[in-house]
């Protein structure tokens, strides 16, 4: 569905991406994980067209994104910080994103605006919410247009405990229709339950690019954090 080919971005003399290819298909969930300044948003950017590499190229469904922008109506992406008009209620920032997807409601998914009671206080204004809610108004936004590939950045930040179940059984839902999930976390005990593969890319470089089961292996560890650790230390 989604595939990167040598591709390289450089910032200046930083090299933000290093000759990364790698292959996503649909009805995966994966977990893009490295350290800080790894290349991993730089990556994320270069998937929604935000970023364009200096060479190498990324296709979607076969397309070259450099000449088909059609591609990011497919695309739900939830940012690691939501930034809103902060004099806009809920209800308006929904209603703004529907009219500039031009989707009519029978296409919308608003199982979440549900489960994350935010039906309930759509009269609140962004910028009176906390950190949580602005959250989950992120990720309905990110689920609402029934996309095919789902980018999640720090997904579960913020979240409580029950938010953060709820938001993982809508990934998991999601996976089980056959839609591609990428998601970026310090959390990974958060994604345990969830990931089916692992990106894992350090200063700038694609590392590997395997499944959760070849990883544990690998590693002799069950979770995904100790599995991760043990990789880094060794890097080290």
């Amino acid at each position: 569905m989604i595939i990167a080919t040598n591709v390289t971005k450089k910032f200046s003399k930083l090299t933000a991406l290093d000759d990364v290819s790698v292959t996503c298909t649909k009805g995966q969930t994966i977990s893009l994980i490295g350290p800080n300044g790894s290349g991993k948003t730089t990556f994320i950017k270069c998937l929604l067209g935000m970023v364009v590499p200096d060479s190498g190229f990324i296709t979607f469904n076969k397309q070259n994104i450099a000449h088909n922008w059609q591609y990011r109506s497919a695309i739900g992406y939830m940012p690691q910080i939501g930034r809103y008009p902060e004099n806009m209620t809920i209800a308006q920032v929904l209603d703004m994103m529907k009219d500039i997807r031009k989707r009519s409601a029978g296409a919308l998914d608003e199982e979440l605006i549900h489960s994350f009671r935010l039906d309930g206080m759509m009269h609140k204004r962004m910028g009176t919410l906390s950190g949580g809610t602005r959250q989950k108004v992120s990720a309905s936004l990110a689920f609402l247009f029934n996309p095919d590939v789902l980018i999640l950045d720090e997904p579960t930040a913020g979240l409580d405990p029950l938010s953060t179940e709820i938001l993982k059984e809508k990934i998991m839902k999601e996976k089980q229709q056959g839609k591609l999930a990428m998601i970026t976390s310090h959390i990974l005990s958060d994604l345990d339950d969830i990931v089916t593969e692992v990106i894992y890319m350090e200063e700038g470089k694609l590392r590997f690019h395997k499944s959760l089961g070849q990883l544990q292996e690998d590693t002799g560890e069950k979770k995904l954090s100790r599995a991760i650790a043990q990789v880094m230390s060794a890097g080290n």
